[in-house]
Formats: structure tokens, C-alpha cells, sequence
């Protein structure tokens, strides 16, 4: 007599449906997803009103995804999700620079500036020269190392945000590094901001008496021959939201120090980044 779908053999019913000769790792990945998934229908004794609940939740999530918005990316970061995928993938060595998470809000093509040069164009901000270098594990410097950097303006906002508030490019620049590994710009000294929370992600987090707000912090991606590809934040040391960053992204190793320097409203930010060699084994 044929064995039928049941309460409880639901996992094996529905995995054993898998036809011959698919790809291995798409029947392991499918066959692990339902086994967690219908394993947390059970333990919660999932209702039939809680499930259509978050069936039009993730409809809803799914009608405000476009070119200029990802709504599925910001449930991922804000469930620890994409940090969780990208440590995952980006276990280093000791005395590595750590990788976080990239954000929405990169943009190819930026361009390529002289060290040193402002990339603050709408005149906003306290202004702060970021420096430092870019090392191997050994603390030699790396030579064409090419530094791409991004941030928020004073008013917590990326210039794709505000394309007609802000110039295009504004404090967004690639740095490539000489023989000595350094690297100089100047920009501002970055301002928290909310995610996106107007949406149904926003609603899960008010529903949680969670906040939307992540930490000051600029971005990085740096690439160089022969090393891994890092893309990575520095935090502003004393930011209110450094424990509490709604994506997760703060890593204790990528707080930086900013101190004031010559005037009341200038800063400056000393941080080296440590890149790892393309063949070495993840930990």
C-alpha cells in the first residue's frame, strides 16, 4: 500500500519526490530547507491564519523590490541572515581585516581620485581625513590596491537616495595605493541613519520593538592581484547604535578611532586594512 503524506513523515513524502540526476548540491540544499522548514511548522504548531499571514507579508515584501529598492535584502540583513552568509564565506586568519556586510547602496564606476582629494561635494558635515594603508599578512604594503569608498552626507542620506538634492558621486571615490600601501581622502565624518522601515520590513521591526537604525560607519571595497576581495566598514567609535545595529554589521575590530585635529569640527580616522592571500584556507 502506497505511503501518503502525513503530519508526521511530511519531511520524507515531500523530499522523496526529487527526480534522478539533478544537481547534487541543488537536491542537498532543497532537501535541508525542508526538513528545518516543516521542522518549524511543528514546533510551533503553525496556525493556518499565521501562515497566510506571512504569505501576504512576503508578497508584500516581494511588490516593493525594483532596480532602486531590495525590500528582500533588508528582511535578510535584519534577521542577521546576510551577516550570518557572509561570515560564512569570509572566515580569515588572525590580524585579517574582518568582512561585513555590503549594503544596497554601492554604485560601479565611481571615480578614480588622487589621494588626499575631497569626496564631499555638497559642502555638508564635519569634515575628517580618512588615512592609512593597505597591508598583507606579513605588514608589507600593497601596491595598486584599489580603495573604492562610499557614505552617507550629513543628513543620513547616499547621493542615489537624493539624486536631485545631492551631486552625483558625492562622498564616493576609488583610491588606488602607490608602493607604500597608503591611502589618504577626505570626507565627513558619517552620520547614523534608518534603513528603509516603510515597508513591511519596518513593520516586522516596529512589531518587535526593534529600531531601524544602523550605526555611522563608511563603506569599503577593496580589491588588490592576488588577494581576497574585501568589503568591509570602519564604525564610529562612540555611536549609540554600535551594539544595537539593526543589519548586525559591527564587529568590534572594525571601530575606529576618530579624533579631532586643528579645529573644532575636523577629524581625522587612522585605519590599515589587512588583506588576505588568495590561496589561503579559510580558518
Amino acid at each position: 500500500m502506497p505511503e501518503y503524506f502525513s503530519e508526521e513523515r511530511s519531511v520524507e513524502a515531500v523530499n522523496a519526490r526529487m527526480g534522478q540526476g539533478i544537481n547534487p548540491r541543488l537536491a542537498e540544499l532543497m532537501a535541508s530547507l525542508v526538513k528545518h522548514l516543516h521542522a518549524f511548522a511543528k514546533d510551533i504548531s503553525l496556525t493556518q491564519e499565521e501562515w497566510e499571514l506571512a504569505i501576504s507579508f512576503l508578497t508584500h515584501t516581494g511588490h516593493l523590490c525594483h532596480d532602486e529598492r531590495q525590500e528582500f535584502i533588508l528582511l535578510s540583513d535584519t534577521l542577521g541572515f546576510s551577516m550570518l552568509v557572509d561570515a560564512i564565506n569570509n572566515r580569515r586568519p588572525p590580524g585579517a581585516t574582518e568582512n561585513t556586510v555590503f549594503g544596497p547602496f554601492h554604485v560601479e564606476g565611481a571615480p578614480v581620485r588622487q589621494m588626499g582629494e575631497n569626496i564631499s561635494l555638497d559642502g555638508k558635515g564635519e569634515s575628517c581625513l580618512f588615512i592609512g594603508r593597505v597591508l598583507d599578512l606579513d605588514g608589507s604594503p600593497i601596491e595598486g590596491a584599489k580603495i573604492d569608498v562610499w557614505s552617507d552626507n550629513a543628513d543620513g542620506f547616499y547621493d542615489v537616495q537624493q539624486p536631485d538634492l545631492q551631486p552625483k558621486w558625492n562622498n564616493r571615490g576609488v583610491f588606488v595605493t602607490g608602493a607604500d600601501g597608503a591611502y589618504s581622502f577626505i570626507g565627513i565624518k558619517p552620520v547614523s541613519y534608518p534603513i528603509p522601515d516603510d515597508g513591511p520590513v519596518g513593520q516586522l521591526l516596529a512589531s518587535l520593538g526593534r529600531h531601524s537604525y544602523r550605526p555611522a560607519h563608511t563603506h569599503y571595497l577593496i580589491t588588490a592581484s592576488g588577494y581576497q576581495k574585501l568589503v568591509t566598514h570602519t564604525f564610529v567609535g562612540d555611536d549609540p547604535y554600535l551594539e544595537s545595529d539593526t543589519v548586525f554589521g559591527v564587529k568590534n575590530s572594525l571601530i575606529a578611532p576618530f579624533e579631532r585635529i586643528d579645529h573644532p569640527t575636523i577629524w581625522r580616522s587612522d585605519f590599515d586594512f589587512v588583506l588576505t592571500p588568495v590561496e589561503t584556507t579559510r580558518r
